[in-house]
């Protein structure tokens, strides 16, 4: 009888204190005070101003938040346009590649015509420009085989864009000097891939990456050093007609070439050391 008593002793406290708590948590959250808008009653301009002092003073999430809510609440008119335009630009100065490319295509898709559509274009080239810029412009100890020029490709094609669809647009000409400089790198690239070939005797890669430097990258300074590696390739491959031809080709268009000219002094081909 007693061990009944307490078992239902225990029940009863058991029941209370889960009623207890639950009371506390019910009356918590209507105690607990909710969060504030303070934008609610800002007009457009005030939303405006204050998002892009955000911006310049770095806090590009907040910044695009105030964006966000610019557009959501005037979504007709100039200033959703331009908060279309200052979400992409605060994500690439953000250091998020991803988003602002998603916001100026998205930019592009609603607003074709745009006046600034030319500026978007740009910014899309700036964003994989600057992505690709670290190994494009320095060669770091990774492997020369491990890294992708896709960033870079695409940088080229959005400066192609704004160059070919805009040509008059103030943004023009610096897009024009990034796309020599890109064209410049990526031919390098191939080359520094070509040698890694020859470091690793894999000679049929490396000539046939030489070979599209030479075609497709005619007018850049990487063209020698390309030549220079398909006449070793062809020679470690035996294709001796080749090689010939190579170096030819090497010796007539640079002839100041220090392995032409060495080779002229030791009467010994370089390939041949």
């Amino acid at each position: 009888m007693k061990l009944a008593q307490t078992h239902s002793f225990k029940a009863h406290i058991i029941g209370w204190s889960s009623l207890f708590i639950m009371t506390l948590s019910l009356l918590g959250c209507g105690l607990l005070p909710e969060k504030i808008d303070e934008t609610k009653t800002w007009n457009a301009d005030r939303l405006y101003q204050e998002a892009k002092d955000q911006q310049n003073e770095g806090n590009y999430a907040r910044a695009i938040e105030l964006f966000e809510k610019l557009e959501a609440r005037y979504p007709y008119g100039r200033y959703a346009q331009q908060s279309q335009i200052e979400i992409a630009y605060t994500y690439y100065k953000d250091n998020e590649p991803a988003q602002s490319t998603a916001a100026a295509d998205r930019f592009i898709r609603l607003h074709p015509n745009h006046p600034s559509v030319d500026y978007i274009y740009y910014l899309k080239g700036l964003v994989n420009f600057n992505d690709d810029l670290g190994y494009l412009g320095a060669i770091s100890k990774q492997d020369l085989s491990e890294r992708d020029p896709k960033a870079a490709r695409e940088a080229f094609d959005s400066f192609k864009e704004l160059t070919s669809r805009f040509p008059n647009s103030k943004y023009a000409p610096d897009a024009q000097a990034r796309m020599k400089y890109l064209v410049n790198a990526l031919a390098a690239y191939e080359v520094h891939v070509a040698k890694y070939y020859m470091k690793r005797k894999a000679y049929l890669a490396a000539a046939n990456r030489s070979q599209d430097v030479v075609k497709n990258y005619s007018q850049t300074p990487a063209v020698e050093a390309a030549l220079e590696v398909l006449v070793e390739a062809y020679h470690e491959l035996g294709m001796n007609d080749l090689r010939d031809d190579a170096k030819r080709v090497l010796a007539k268009n640079f002839p100041k070439n220090t392995k032409v000219t060495n080779a002229k002094v030791q009467g010994k081909a370089w390939y041949q050391w």
